[in-house]
């Protein structure tokens, strides 16, 4: 009995540990990263050794889209290292859409992901977009993609050169 008991503990760590699901910073999954963002356990590094969003390319911002409608609050998102902002209290979608502004320019895209008015002259809580201003972003990025994922296969196709 007693070897039970002291086994018992061993039995469950190996268990959690094994059930632990780490997401690939160089080669991410979709998938995973969203779900560990609700769940509040994405802790994925970067190469810098700070929690950062991963190494995302342009393969990805269809399926990013996906979600980037999503309205759920989160509780933190992997905030560029040299951000003075702490990202709480903010959509997924935010999250998201700011990931794939990133992926766009090729480099941070603010160092916020709390979507602003266009007349804002701060990152202050009154600038920030509500539920229907974030709906019509979603709608003119997916708009975007759609017109741009085309014209990469015009490309790609022979059809049109530069």
């Amino acid at each position: 009995m007693k070897k039970l008991i002291l086994l018992l503990p061993v039995v469950l760590l190996l268990i959690t540990a094994c059930n632990r699901e780490e997401l690939n910073y160089h080669n991410p999954d979709v998938k995973l990263f969203i779900k560990q963002l609700k769940a509040g356990t994405y802790k994925t590094e970067g190469p810098n050794g700070y929690v950062s969003v991963p190494d995302f390319e342009v393969a990805h911002i269809e399926e990013l889209l996906k979600y980037a409608d999503d309205m759920t609050i989160v509780s933190k998102f992997p905030a560029p290292p040299v951000s003075r902002y702490s990202l709480t209290d903010y959509t997924l979608g935010e999250g998201i859409l700011w990931t794939v502004e990133t992926i766009r320019l090729g480099r941070w895209a603010s160092l916020g992901c709390k979507l602003v008015r266009r007349e804002a002259t701060s990152y202050d809580r009154i600038f920030f977009l509500n539920e229907e201003e974030l709906t019509e972003v979603v709608q003119i990025y997916r708009n975007w993609w759609e017109n741009y994922r085309k014209a990469l296969e015009l490309l790609e196709g022979g059809k049109l050169s530069f």
